[in-house]
């Protein structure tokens, strides 16, 4: 979407788009649930865990990065990732009040009654 229309929506809305973006893909997700089932970062064992190259995997962590869902700290040679907790419980609360919004509204059309 070009810069011109995205300014035109709400602040909300832009940022709940932004984050579902970063988790649109199924290796983001399984990133994010290896990440959350862990008590410390991980660094190289995400490659193990998943079906990709460490480029691939880098990529997506990227990304994820950049969305503030994980959050990285460089040990040495590697860079050891976790689930950034303070900005994905403000993610849940965010999502969770947007599809409670939409679930509040009664939808009636294209029914056959």
């Amino acid at each position: 979407m070009g810069t011109t229309k995205i300014i035109a929506y709400q602040h909300e809305y832009i940022q709940l788009s932004n984050w579902m973006k970063a988790l649109a893909h199924p290796a983001r997700i399984a990133i994010i649930t290896y990440l959350a089932n862990r008590t410390s970062c991980v660094c190289g064992e995400l490659v193990a865990e998943l079906p990709l190259s460490q480029a691939t995997v880098s990529q997506h962590l990227k990304a994820l990065k950049e969305a503030q869902i994980i959050q990285g700290e460089i040990e040495g040679t590697k860079t050891c990732y976790c689930l950034n907790s303070e900005h994905w419980n403000h993610i849940q609360t965010q999502w969770s009040e947007f599809l409670h919004q939409i679930n509040a509204i009664q939808i009636n059309c294209c029914t056959n009654e």
